[in-house]
């Protein structure tokens, strides 16, 4: 959902008929919290079951994001967690499921060679 505030000064802007007009000067009001994760590292869960983790570069009022130095997790039961090199990678917001901040320190502790985990599935409307 996206909020509109209005400031209190108010500014002369030329309208589309080529008249002036006073319109008040409109600032966006974001409301996804991703504000403060900006340069974080982030997990994503996708609606296809994708774990995609990097750091947060970008996002926009459709929570599009921008994520960069990305790598998607393959989890199996029968291999360890396979970590695919993503680089600079979008991902759109109407394909985000889940968006969380990483625990860097017990991200790095995890062995992820010997874990075992099933894939998730996707999200079924």
């Amino acid at each position: 959902m996206i909020f509109f505030e209005v400031k209190e000064d108010l500014k002369l802007k030329k309208t589309w008929r080529g008249g002036f007009g006073v319109l008040p000067t409109l600032r966006m009001a974001t409301t996804t919290g991703l504000e403060s994760l900006v340069d974080q590292i982030i997990s994503v869960i996708t609606n296809d079951g994708r774990n995609i983790v990097g750091v947060l570069k970008g996002f926009d009022q459709a929570t599009n994001i921008i994520l960069d130095e990305s790598h998607e997790r393959v989890f199996s039961t029968k291999e360890g967690v396979q970590q695919l090199v993503l680089g600079l990678y979008i991902i759109r917001g109407d394909n985000i499921g889940v968006i969380g901040e990483l625990d860097e320190e017990l991200d790095a502790s995890l062995d992820f060679s010997k874990l075992r985990a099933h894939p998730l599935k996707p999200v079924v409307h």
